[in-house]
């Protein structure tokens, strides 16, 4: 992602991110980690939040600095705030599965669900997970197939699954095998084993 926005001092901010990317990336320059890290810094440190998430990233994987799970969620914590979703997305992960901070599954789904309305994919599959168990919130099958449509249109394979999951077995929407194989098609083509194997069987049980 390329940042063209802001006026003036913001242009530094938005060129000291981009460049971390072209580093990161090597686009027009070799390749290098630490260089990444050094620029994401000075952006993430003005306040830019896509830096803040990236360096969040960096620090997460140890990738060109030394891994740092807190500091990763510190970064996470200062982009969440400031409305970046994906940002907003690693923190509830963070939340749920208790990195650097205590596993705290109603944080995760507030944290979740602002990615989610914010259009972030892979938070509104999790949130539907959620839904789906109970987790963090009263469970709510309805709201669970809800949010799975909503990943499952943005392209997300594992919210497809579990949509058509949901319609195989009427758990949320009314069960419809035409919506269930659609789904799992869709999964199945991006690479979800369980779900080739479940729309073989149901192929299966519609010939008979």
């Amino acid at each position: 992602m390329v940042h063209t926005r802001g006026r003036g001092g913001c242009r530094i901010f938005y060129a000291q991110c981009n460049l971390g990317i072209c580093y990161a990336n090597g686009t027009g320059v070799v390749a290098d980690a630490r260089a990444a890290v050094t620029w994401y810094t000075r952006a993430a440190e003005a306040g830019l939040s896509d830096a803040q998430l990236y360096l969040g990233v960096c620090y997460a994987n140890g990738t060109g600095v030394a891994a740092d799970a807190r500091a990763a969620v510190t970064w996470y914590m200062r982009a969440a705030e400031a409305g970046n979703a994906d940002a907003q997305f690693n923190l509830g992960v963070c939340y749920a599965n208790g990195r650097e901070v205590t596993t705290d599954v109603r944080a995760a789904v507030a944290w979740y669900t602002r990615a989610a309305e914010a259009g972030q994919m892979n938070a509104q599959c999790n949130l539907g997970l959620c839904f789906a168990n109970g987790t963090g919130v009263a469970a709510d099958a309805r709201a669970a197939a809800a949010w799975y449509t909503r990943a499952a249109e943005a392209g997300n394979a594992n919210a497809q699954y579990n949509l058509g999951a949901c319609y195989g077995i009427g758990k949320g929407v009314d069960k419809n095998s035409r919506a269930t194989l659609k789904w799992l098609d869709r999964a199945a083509a991006a690479g979800i084993a369980d779900a080739q194997a479940l729309a073989t069987s149901l192929r299966a049980e519609l010939a008979q």
